[in-house]
């Protein structure tokens, strides 16, 4: 047991802590484009398996894991216009058109493996390229914090930078403006001429984007190979760290820190000797927690505002 709070508490752990958050954190900014629009991606998984595989393929038949990046965004990109176009042109119920888009990308990420690489597990006999670490000059000399804040792959730094960027961007721009305006009150905006069906496009191209590079971290960052089902539910995670965050680009990120952390927490009880199987569950009980202490918090919220 000292030996588990040794690990917990060191330098080691909160580095683990901050690239385990990367793929919750990217995806969950997506999740929280789209749902500030009024529209809410499920399809979040699949777009990130989706782009861990696409990141994958690109790289290793161009040579260049900054190809393979852009490959994995315009993946991500892609699906979400499908998924637009269905729920936003056809009227497909946007729940069921996130199901599909999941369905699609766990069999259809096997399926094309299986047509590249001759394997339906792994992309082992594919040469991809791995996005590279960064090491912060200055920053990396300073004791404690150095070892925590440098050393990162490059969308570890990208998923902070997101934060910032996506804070500015709903609160700050015009585009940001009209989202929230969208989500708020779509009736409201369209009668001062905002195009409630072209931002709510946006906004989903947006989450797409940002579950694309969650799932290219995955795939070129955090392992260097495709793994059949990579992300493991962590799009439903990021789903849940948006909902626990409260709508807000901040709360969305502590929520996934605590979620990152949850999984960090559990690769640290391997130490132990505890079932694996009963370690792999901890991220989702986690999950379900987060859930649990959101709807009670929404509850009292809404008790609040009708003076209950």
């Amino acid at each position: 047991m000292d030996s588990f709070w040794s690990v917990l508490f060191s330098t080691d752990f909160a580095f683990s802590v901050l690239r385990v958050t990367t793929p919750i954190l990217l995806a969950a900014l997506g999740a929280l484009i789209s749902n500030k629009a009024g529209i809410v991606n499920i399809g979040m998984e699949g777009t990130m398996l989706v782009g861990a595989l696409t990141g994958v393929i690109v790289s290793a038949y161009t040579g260049s894991a900054w190809i393979g990046l852009l490959g994995a965004v315009m993946s991500g990109i892609t699906l979400s216009a499908i998924l637009a176009y269905f729920t936003l042109k056809i009227k497909t119920h946007i729940i069921l058109g996130g199901i599909a888009i999941n369905m699609f990308a766990s069999g259809g990420t096997v399926f094309i493996l299986y047509l590249v690489s001759g394997d339906k597990g792994t992309s082992t006999s594919l040469q991809s390229k791995v996005l590279p670490n960064l090491h912060i000059p200055l920053v990396q000399d300073i004791p404690v914090l150095g070892p925590i804040l440098s050393g990162h792959n490059v969308l570890t730094y990208i998923s902070l930078l997101a934060v910032a960027g996506v804070y500015y961007m709903l609160k700050r721009t015009p585009l940001g403006l009209q989202i929230r305006s969208v989500g708020e009150n779509p009736q409201a905006a369209q009668s001062v001429g905002i195009s409630v069906a072209k931002i709510q496009c946006i906004a989903l191209l947006l989450s797409g984007f940002f579950a694309s590079l969650g799932g290219a971290f995955m795939s070129m960052g955090y392992l260097s190979l495709f793994t059949r089902d990579m992300t493991a539910g962590r799009g439903w995670i990021a789903i849940a760290a948006e909902a626990l965050g409260g709508g807000s680009t901040i709360g969305t990120f502590i929520a996934s820190l605590i979620f990152g952390a949850t999984n960090a927490m559990a690769n640290a009880l391997q130490i132990l000797k505890i079932p694996s199987e009963l370690i792999a569950t901890f991220p989702y009980v986690a999950t379900v927690v987060g859930l649990l202490v959101y709807a009670m918090i929404e509850s009292k919220r809404k008790k609040r505002k009708k003076g209950i």
